[in-house]
């Protein structure tokens, strides 16, 4: 079985450094520097490829680490973006058979956004990552209508990850404990699930498949609650006036990621509302690092060796378009 992973985090030391220097630095920062997550995010050769046997997993797809870029001034936003996107592509080219990338984008520069895509997708990037929000601008703002055109004109698939919520919402609903369960609470806990579906949500009600009907996105996290509450999201369909409905959009723009959260009770429940076809594995390295033998575990809940077949590589492959001659 051909094992690909789509959610395979790196991270640039030059964007670290420019994250720490912001006024209010980003305090999911500190996941990064956790034990040696810090050496793992920044080795793209063999260290990373080491665990990667070690996992039987034979091709990663690289995603930069969060917050990217997005919490960066526009102008920095911009340069690092193109810095990451050059490194992850250098990456590439010294291991064509172990690594493809999702590009970084300056969300915080939208005027720039559909270029950068456009320029990652041309040096071999295979999709993008971008965060809901950047600031106070949600990504449905009709500012990035250019980037979601030219990322369904480019087959550009776009895998929306968590974020840290706004320092309002932080205040109003993730503190009261101490620092580190509040931290705990507003990222892995809850709150940046809560933020990534929020997101694909309103990209949906806001009729971004309606325009865009070839678009496709990635959720992380088994789909960050989206599918466990479909039968109440599905009732905002008739008051946006959409063409679609919400559960319909799920089944056919979007891709479930397993985040390497490999218990089969929630596979079974992705499995309610979509499809094999929409499942794609991936460990969220470093934070999630599964043995070989919970990935087997876990792809021995799968009914059939077709199905096992789509979510180990082949919905990826179509996806991503990566030819497995190359790979």
């Amino acid at each position: 079985m051909t094992l690909t992973g789509i959610e395979e985090h790196w991270m640039l030391p030059e964007l670290t450094s420019a994250l720490k220097a912001v006024s209010h630095p980003d305090e999911s920062l500190f996941f990064n520097a956790r034990g040696d997550a810090g050496e793992r995010l920044e080795d793209l050769g063999a260290g990373r490829i080491a665990t990667m046997d070690a996992q039987g997993i034979d091709l990663a797809v690289l995603a930069l680490t969060p917050p990217g870029t997005q919490a960066l001034p526009a102008r920095e936003a911009v340069a690092l973006s193109r810095l990451a996107n050059d490194t992850a592509t250098e990456a590439v080219r010294t291991h064509p058979t172990r690594f493809r990338s999702l590009s970084t984008l300056p969300l915080s520069s939208p005027q720039h956004v559909a270029a950068e895509l456009e320029r990652a997708a041309a040096q071999g990037h295979v999709g993008t990552m971008v965060y809901g929000r950047t600031g106070d601008r949600f990504l449905d703002d009709p500012a990035y209508e250019d980037f979601f055109a030219a990322a369904a004109e480019l087959g550009q698939p776009v895998f929306i990850h968590p974020q840290i919520p706004t320092a309002a919402l932080r205040d109003a609903a993730y503190r009261g404990f101490d620092p580190m369960t509040d931290l705990g609470l507003a990222t892995f806990g809850w709150g940046w699930h809560v933020e990534a579906a929020t997101a694909a949500l309103r990209l949906i009600l806001r009729g971004t498949f309606d325009r865009h009907p070839g678009l496709q996105i990635v959720l992380g996290h088994w789909g960050e609650l989206l599918p466990f509450w479909l039968d109440r999201a599905d009732s905002l369909t008739h008051m946006a006036g959409l063409k679609r409905s919400v559960s319909d959009c799920i089944r056919t723009n979007v891709f479930l990621t397993t985040s390497g959260m490999l218990n089969p009770a929630l596979l079974h429940h992705a499995l309610t509302v979509t499809t094999t076809d929409r499942l794609i594995f991936s460990t969220d390295y470093p934070f999630q690092q599964p043995t070989r033998a919970e990935i087997d575990t876990f792809f021995g809940h799968l009914a059939t060796d077709a199905d096992r077949h789509k979510v180990s590589s082949a919905n990826a492959a179509a996806l991503f378009g990566i030819d497995p001659a190359t790979s």
